[in-house]
């Protein structure tokens, strides 16, 4: 038997393969499914089942090219209603993959399917649950997501989560491994360990939904507490798991399309796309297209795309460091932004090689904000969460957090210089790009963020202990 959890840090997501006599099955794939099949063909083995734990919010699963590569059954738990072929399996019922087992556990309470999976050895001795967005370590799935589609309350859904774990998972083997669709950086909870593998009895100490004297109304109000407005992509990325999409092949033939820089002035004015330019940010800032927006490739580059560009159906046209064209095009493509158009070619180089406009932003260190700071009052804008705001921040900055700066933008005045910054200096790079677009021209970034500022002598709060909400 082989086990292997194939963890995706930017999406904090684990996929799964499993293997056994020849035989595999892949849990919860990415939308690139190629390394899948690479895996499968080096052991000799046969994809036999495709399995996904519920209709997916955060990312657009690979279940459908990798059923269509492969030929292999895509199944879901009870409940599911895909408009594709699919096997819907009953709770309880026993899968076989080499000699191996898979058992099916109906664990609804995330959404209505979700169901967490029991990999049973050759032995038949319970080995490991595969739980989906059921059980994270540390926290459990949040139950508000799919309250719309399955017409009960957020209260009623949060309850049907306590008493699948209570019914399903609690009374396994405390040595019963625990492997979750995602870990600490993911929306679909709000307190995951940074740890991706654990035991379900380590879990029971450390994991507030699995005590053993929690009430039914104590977990709806805990698991219930806290939870942010989820990104408004989600609805977008279910939709596309549920009723099918393009195939990644398609989405990157197109996407990978080199545009010359006339090519891409045309297309971005006669289509309207959103010029993404996913240079670090301390190159954006030097120079850029006018109107482009910064989202870094070497960060949480995918759920903030999710979470900033409004419609996973919006035409985007690419600035990309060469060589990384592709790698951007498919991690666009995994939380469902299949209309890239194409990239620009040479990139920003090109773009200056033509002549054509460019914009700036003007960014200063830590050191010269504290000296200006005790000059004179500064207009400081905080977009990091608001739990580190809550834990230390700068005296008199506005908490802005840059998932909900829309909502923020009557209070950032258009005279005078704004000062923005946030933990290190990625995601202020982000909002000043998309306010700079939207014309804001008196912007001054802080290079290095909070952890450059908390070395200098620039008033703070005292500080709490810091929360992820």
């Amino acid at each position: 038997m082989k086990v292997e959890q194939i963890y995706t840090g930017c999406l904090a997501q684990g996929a799964y393969y499993i293997e056994s006599e020849g035989e595999a099955v892949i849990i919860d794939p990415l939308r690139e499914v190629a390394p899948y099949i690479e895996k499968a063909k080096k052991n000799n083995a046969v994809i036999k089942y495709v399995l996904e734990t519920h209709f997916h919010a955060d990312f657009v699963s690979g279940h459908l090219d990798l059923a269509a590569k492969t030929g292999a059954t895509i199944v879901y738990g009870p409940n599911a209603n895909p408009k594709f072929n699919a096997h819907i399996a009953t709770d309880g019922e026993e899968l076989k993959i080499g000699n191996i087992t898979i058992k099916v556990l109906h664990t609804p309470g995330h959404t209505l399917e979700s169901t967490t999976y029991l990999l049973k050895d050759e032995g038949g001795k319970d080995y490991a649950i595969f739980s989906g967005d059921t059980l994270f370590l540390g926290d459990v799935g949040r139950p508000d997501l799919a309250q719309k589609a399955a017409h009960l309350t957020q209260d009623e859904l949060a309850g049907l989560l306590y008493d699948s774990l209570r019914s399903k998972i609690m009374p396994l083997a405390d040595d019963v491994i625990v492997y979750p669709a995602h870990g600490a950086g993911s929306a679909c909870g709000k307190s995951m360990m940074k740890e991706t593998v654990d035991t379900l009895g380590n879990q029971r100490v450390r994991n507030y939904a699995l005590r053993a004297d929690m009430t039914r109304d104590e977990f709806i109000k805990e698991v219930n507490d806290g939870l942010l407005p989820p990104p408004a992509y989600f609805p977008e990325n279910v939709k596309m798991n549920k009723e099918g999409y393009e195939s990644i092949d398609t989405v990157l033939s197109k996407g990978t399309h080199a545009l010359t820089p006339d090519e891409f002035e045309t297309a971005a004015n006669e289509t309207g796309a959103l010029v993404l330019d996913t240079r670090a940010a301390q190159l954006f800032a030097k120079g850029f297209i006018p109107n482009s927006i910064n989202i870094g490739i070497d960060g949480s580059f995918a759920p903030w795309v999710g979470a900033l560009i409004p419609g996973v159906t919006h035409p985007v046209l690419l600035i990309a460091d060469e060589g990384r064209e592709e790698e951007i095009v498919t991690r666009l493509a995994r939380v469902g932004y299949d209309n890239t158009l194409g990239y620009l070619k040479g990139g920003f180089k090109g773009w200056l090689q033509a002549g054509k406009d460019v914009d700036t932003i003007d960014t200063i260190s830590a050191d010269e904000f504290a000296k200006r700071f005790h000059q004179s009052k500064l207009a400081v804008f905080d977009v990091r969460k608001p739990g580190e705001f809550q834990a230390e921040h700068v005296e008199n900055a506005h908490s802005t957090p840059l998932d909900f700066l829309n909502e923020h933008l009557a209070e950032i005045p258009k005279e005078g210089e704004v000062y923005i910054h946030c933990a290190s200096g990625y995601r202020s790079m982000i909002a000043a790009s998309i306010l700079k677009a939207r014309g804001w021209n008196n912007l001054v970034e802080v290079s290095g963020g909070f952890k450059a500022i908390a070395a200098t002598d620039i008033p703070r709060t005292d500080f709490v202990c810091a929360s992820n909400k």
